[in-house]
């Protein structure tokens, strides 16, 4: 399986303290994509599910985790890996939130015994056109599905009271920059690193 990151505590793509699992890969190419650097698998990223694993214990050992959120990249490009990591997760809590570039329908066809073992469901292509801040969805075009009928108060409640924000992590990489961007952050980015003389960094 290809893994690019693997952070905690993530507090903007889902409720409470989560585990956030990047996979590395994605054909969808979505233009204005927040991490493009993860659609192509570099072997960098090549793990395996018990290092994944035991990074994960070592997190659950110390530290509450509220539950899981898996994007990248698509964990959906990668069938055969989900469907190893899907279970071992379902063995620490029900609500594990998926993003894919997928849609719902194509999932089900493609892919039933995965979708049954996810808790929520965000699906479909980002659209920058169509990105106008709806809560937990990079654009309006998406969908959240409630998939695990035990999760749909929580959820409920997280939807009515969230707000969209961004959550920083340094890591040996730089900083990485996580949550639902506003339209046009990149250039804002650029135009902050410019100010600041490290236009070529």
């Amino acid at each position: 399986m290809y893994i690019a990151r693997i952070l905690y505590p993530v507090n903007v793509l889902g409720p409470g303290n989560r585990i956030g699992i990047w996979f590395n890969g994605c054909s969808h190419n979505c233009p204005g994509c927040s991490n493009p650097e993860l659609w192509e698998p570099m072997e960098r990223y090549k793990t395996t599910l018990e290092v994944v694993w035991k990074l994960i214990g070592h997190i659950c050992k110390s530290h509450p985790v509220d539950g899981f959120t898996l994007t990248g990249g698509d964990p959906f490009a990668q069938p055969a890996a989900l469907g190893q990591l899907l279970p071992v997760l379902s063995q620490i809590t029900n609500d594990i939130l998926v993003y894919t570039g997928f849609e719902y329908d194509e999932l089900l066809y493609l892919y039933p015994e995965l979708v049954a073992q996810v808790g929520v469901l965000i699906d479909g292509k980002y659209m920058q056109e169509r990105n106008t801040g709806a809560i937990l969805r990079g654009s309006d075009n998406q969908q959240i599905i409630v998939l695990d009928e035990r999760l749909v108060d929580r959820y409920q409640s997280y939807l009515e009271t969230a707000e969209n924000e961004i959550q920083n992590f340094t890591t040996i990489d730089g900083v990485i920059s996580i949550g639902i961007h506003r339209p046009g952050f990149e250039t804002q980015v650029d135009t902050l690193l410019r100010g600041k003389g490290l236009e070529d960094i």
